[in-house]
């Protein structure tokens, strides 16, 4: 376990350094311009020689390698830069909105496995039956969802429509503290919108997993020796079928991050989602590098992380020789 972990260590230090360079070289060739979306409406009625004084300031006018490898010297000694748009460091932007995107992702990744498993499991006991053919309808219909479409329906049903949760934000509008009783309240949508776009991917892998388990012959000797449906499905036929499960765990982290922006821009969740999007409109380097080095350190947790969890699981698996 020890080594597979060093090894997918120095194989993602090539990988950030590619991607934090592909960062500053895609943010050079963009259209936007960094000194005026840091100088805002003030730029439209400067001078070429203030614009271009503001943008040395800023060293924006060097070539992007040149500032891509100051960010990365930097940032190795632990400052990851000021950030030109939001006027704060860059640590600080990414700690004050992490703990929030955290919990969002954790909660509705959570209830997912959960839930997606519980109805993958219930639909592969009666292959065929409706409630199969009900379930699998489900899944693939949520499959095709935009989850920005699924977040706005929701934001109709239960908050205009009946009323029953808040449409947006961390906590009540008229309070001036937070507390985790608003907290949870808020988080309920927005939660339950992500779990919901990441639920058919669980549902029918469960499902497929332990329909093909069910009709394996250690199952069906479990059945003819008279052991009950119960003990055959926890004891036998979940266990195997659940291992497909834990590598489409790794795979998932890229859409979870993905779905999750968008969830944040829909209920005005105090995450990373604007920071990033006004990281790329602004062409903020090192605020941009920072995140996207974030959301790829995550992805590659994630792979870390399913294959251990398969090694743990899997007998027949050998880490040393993963």
């Amino acid at each position: 376990m020890a080594r597979l972990a060093g090894r997918r260590t120095l194989f993602a230090v090539p990988v950030l350094l590619v991607v934090t360079f592909g960062v500053f070289a895609i943010a050079a060739a963009s259209p936007f311009d960094p000194v005026k979306a840091y100088a805002g409406t003030a730029a439209l009625g400067a001078d070429q020689e203030t614009l271009d004084r503001l943008r040395a300031n800023l060293g924006v006018d060097e070539p992007f390698a040149v500032r891509w490898w100051r960010w990365l010297t930097s940032a190795l000694g632990g400052d990851l830069g000021q950030s030109s748009v939001l006027r704060q460091p860059v640590a600080q932007v990414i700690g004050e909105r992490l703990v929030w995107s955290t919990l969002l992702c954790a909660v509705a990744f959570v209830a997912a496995v959960l839930v997606g498993s519980l109805l993958g499991v219930l639909a592969a006991r009666r292959p065929g039956s409706w409630l199969d053919r009900a379930v699998t309808s489900l899944a693939y219909t949520l499959e095709a969802a935009p989850v920005f479409w699924v977040a706005l329906l929701a934001v109709w049903l239960f908050a205009l429509q009946w009323g029953v949760l808040p449409a947006g934000g961390l906590t009540d509008t008229a309070s001036e503290q937070v507390t985790p009783g608003q907290v949870a309240r808020h988080l309920v949508l927005p939660a339950g919108v992500l779990a919901v776009s990441q639920l058919p991917w669980f549902t029918l892998y469960v499902r497929q997993g332990v329909g093909d388990a069910l009709a394996e012959d250690p199952v069906r000797g479990a059945r003819a020796r008279g052991l009950g449906e119960g003990t055959v499905l926890l004891g036998h036929a979940l266990r195997s079928g659940l291992l497909p499960v834990l590598t489409l765990i790794g795979s998932r982290v890229p859409e979870l991050i993905t779905g999750a922006l968008l969830v944040e821009s829909v209920f005005s969740w105090p995450g990373i989602a604007a920071a990033t999007v006004e990281a790329a409109t602004s062409v903020d380097f090192p605020l941009l590098a920072a995140l996207t080095a974030l959301a790829t350190l995550a992805v590659l947790l994630g792979n870390l992380l399913a294959d251990l969890l398969y090694g743990l699981f899997d007998p027949r698996v050998d880490l040393d020789e993963m």
